[in-house]
């Protein structure tokens, strides 16, 4: 049986190149990604408000399950 050596080198060469090129793509799409998000944390600009509730204030502001129905189908949440 003979053994086809260089063959089985060529596929290698291949294989290495391929996982090379693609953990170099992996990664230049990762700093792209990084690049385009906004920073979610950072304060605005202009005239514009950050909002976000404190636990404490994460009160509901309806009183009973029928009020929140009734919000829920107002709002169309």
């Amino acid at each position: 049986m003979i053994v086809p050596l260089k063959r089985w080198l060529h596929r290698l060469k291949f294989i290495v190149l391929f996982i090379a090129l693609t953990y170099a793509i992996y990664h230049v799409f990762d700093v792209v990604t990084a690049w385009i998000e906004p920073d979610k944390y950072r304060e605005p600009g202009g005239r514009a408000v950050k909002v976000f509730r404190h636990e404490a204030d994460a009160a509901p502001a309806y009183d009973s399950a029928l009020e929140r129905l009734r919000l829920f189908y107002w709002y169309g949440e």
